[in-house]
């Protein structure tokens, strides 16, 4: 996976790491989830979008080869950093793809920065705690649970990190870091969610953190929403079901 043009932007005190793939099309913002990168999350998804759309991969605070920074990290902040991006792009509007944490990002643009999105397709995202399912709340369910990543991503997780970061030593410290925040289950109120005027293509698994009758009301509570549910995918699945996702894509996004 060959980005077009890759390299850093410095917005709002971070130096932040983008890809663009591909050159034709509307533009396609992509956001990992928690503790992932850009290949870990879109490696199998990218060479299919960028037939289609201008793909912008990026690696948010602290993830992969952008270095944190003194600063929570949230939804707002990051989406902060993403219309900062598209500034410096020179992109005026663009579709919005986020994965778990990346999710919570896009719908956090389709609320506060309605303007610079044309579409947004939240992953695996909650609009409140009590959307996630019991085994992700309590820990001796999330030890055995099946919803979990494996130890192999597990695995893929700290090797990517400690490959890619600008600081490799801090990642104990990050993940606690990032594992006690959990700023992007707050979520938003029913008002902020009816006031999204985006189109919105929910997508999450059938074993997913988020529950299927979570998504129901998130369907409800965004007017106009859809949503699709990928049969036998898991959390860390959702994103690399390339043979469900991209015909789902295709579709939603058509020519808009």
């Amino acid at each position: 996976m060959t980005a077009t043009t890759a390299g850093y932007a410095d917005v709002n005190g971070l130096h932040l790491y983008h890809e663009v793939h591909g050159d034709r099309g509307t533009p396609l913002v992509l956001l990992h989830g928690g503790m992932l990168t850009i290949d870990l999350s879109f490696a199998g998804l990218i060479p299919g979008l960028a037939q289609r759309h201008r793909v912008v991969a990026v690696e948010l605070q602290g993830h992969g080869r952008t270095a944190d920074v003194d600063r929570p990290i949230t939804p707002a902040n990051s989406a902060g950093d993403v219309v900062a991006l598209l500034d410096h792009l020179g992109i005026e509007r663009a579709h919005v793809l986020g994965h778990s944490m990346g999710g919570a990002v896009a719908l956090e643009l389709a609320v506060s920065h309605p303007d610079r999105v044309l579409s947004v397709v939240p992953c695996s995202a909650s609009v409140r705690p009590d959307g996630m399912h019991e085994d992700f709340l309590d820990p001796q369910k999330m030890a055995t649970s099946t919803r979990m990543p494996t130890e192999q991503d597990l695995a893929d997780f700290t090797e990517a990190y400690r490959r890619l970061s600008p600081h490799p030593e801090h990642f104990e410290e990050f993940l606690a870091s990032l594992s006690a925040s959990q700023a992007d289950l707050v979520g938003w109120s029913d008002e902020e969610l009816a006031g999204i005027t985006a189109p919105v293509l929910l997508v999450q698994g059938d074993h997913d953190f988020t529950t299927v009758e979570h998504a129901a009301l998130v369907l409800r509570l965004i007017p106009g929403s859809q949503l699709a549910v990928l049969p036998g995918t898991t959390h860390m699945q959702v994103t690399r079901r390339a043979d469900l996702l991209l015909p789902l894509l295709a579709a939603f996004l058509g020519d808009r």
